[in-house]
């Protein structure tokens, strides 16, 4: 039977059974580097234990199912968003730093995306980020809840940037004829200037408008 209590709260190996030939901490690191080279959909505890050199009992010792694992996983990475920079006087500018940071780290691990979609509970450094996010906005006279739910969209910005690899819309009209759709003649023979800065702008937009403090009448 698994534990149902949270994987950080529980000792790094079980009281029974013979010493483990490796810690947590290498099972972990192993795992990352499965979902780094093959996807998560390679990350089981046999393909781990085979990758150490072990049998999947062993792993057994530290976890209690493949769950563990992924929360472990998870948070380790979130780990690497350290050291967090200290915010700068522009609350804006110090959440689209973190924003990039977050962008970043999803670029580096592609598989965290579909991690992060399966309920879980946060991890210490999960708790950390989002400490320190909620820092950041310290001076933003909203309540907490409009706080929570910037940082939840701006997440979700993040891993939606991060799966198309690029700071610009699809060409999902390319190779169609329009020539019937008037507004779309209308809308390519006048394109514009190309622009980059969709990650930045949407966040800007997302930020003025969940924060937007509240104006003389609203106190």
């Amino acid at each position: 039977m698994s534990d149902a209590s949270p994987i950080w709260s529980r000792p790094e190996r079980g009281s029974r059974g013979p010493q483990p030939t490796h810690s947590r901490d290498e099972i972990v690191r192993a795992a990352i580097g499965l979902a780094g080279a093959d996807g998560l959909a390679a990350v089981s505890m046999r393909a781990v234990a085979a990758a150490l050199g072990t049998g999947a009992g062993t792993l057994y010792r530290h976890l209690s199912s493949r769950d563990d694992l992924l929360d472990l996983m998870t948070d380790r990475v979130i780990g690497e968003l350290r050291p967090y920079p200290e915010p700068g006087p522009d609350w804006t500018e110090s959440l689209l730093d973190l924003a990039r940071r977050q962008l970043d780290l999803h670029r580096r691990h592609p598989w965290l995306r579909e991690v992060l979609s399966r309920p879980s509970a946060l991890g210490p450094e999960g708790l950390a980020w989002f400490d320190h996010c909620l820092r950041v906005l310290t001076p933003v006279r909203c309540d907490s809840a409009a706080k929570f739910e910037t940082l939840a969209l701006m997440t979700g910005m993040v891993t939606l940037f991060a799966r198309t690899g690029t700071a610009a819309p699809p060409p999902i009209f390319t190779g169609l004829d329009v020539t019937a759709y008037p507004h779309l003649v209308a809308a390519f023979g006048n394109p514009g200037a190309p622009r980059t800065d969709l990650f930045e702008r949407t966040l800007r937009g997302l930020f003025t408008a969940l924060l937007a403090e509240p104006g003389p009448a609203d106190l």
